[in-house]
């Protein structure tokens, strides 16, 4: 038996984005166009951008008026439909991923000094790990801070707290180097 009901057929004007993909995907570019603009003028020379979106992004960085910077967005997401963006996304990526590594660096030679400070065993590790450490500099930074520490919060420089700090940081890609 046949039935009345016409066949279905899959394409029935369907074979476009819809006007709200549209939109989500145009808003993406923008906000792709917003974390270019956040990277230094120097990342963007490799991308190879046109000329007409490297002097966009140059003119957004200038302007100031909330208005003016969303309506030059717009125009840079505008502009940004017409190249391949995969590159862009790439540099911003990378990008974001090396501040998190600086960020990562930083904290974990925070928390070396607060162990170096608080702990004499702390240092013997720190020695053990860091085997490119000037070992008599960072007695001495950790033994001048923590006579620093003790003093009373006016009578406190804080330079060999500094010092230690930056001893470590300079000892952390070392160690990242041994690896």
């Amino acid at each position: 038996m046949q039935e009345d009901t016409p066949e279905l057929e899959d394409d029935d004007d369907f074979d476009r984005p819809s006007k709200s993909q549209l939109k989500r995907d145009m808003t993406a570019l923008q906000k792709l166009g917003d974390d270019l603009l956040a990277l230094p003028e120097s990342r963007w020379e490799p991308l190879a951008l046109p000329e007409i979106l490297y002097d966009a992004l140059k003119a957004a960085k200038k302007i100031t008026n909330f208005e003016g910077k969303r309506r030059q967005m717009q125009y840079i997401g505008k502009l940004m439909r017409k190249i391949d963006p995969e590159p862009i996304r790439e540099a911003v990526a990378a990008f974001k991923l090396g501040h998190a590594q600086d960020s990562l660096r930083l904290h974990q030679s925070e928390r070396w000094r607060e162990l170096l400070l608080a702990d004499d065993a702390a240092l013997q590790q720190f020695i053990d790990e860091h085997v490119n450490v000037d070992i008599q500099q960072l007695r001495n930074l950790v033994r001048a801070a923590r006579k620093d520490a003790a003093n009373e919060p006016e009578k406190r420089s804080g330079r060999a707290y500094r010092e230690l700090f930056q001893l470590i940081k300079a000892s952390e890609p070392a160690a990242d180097a041994d690896e």
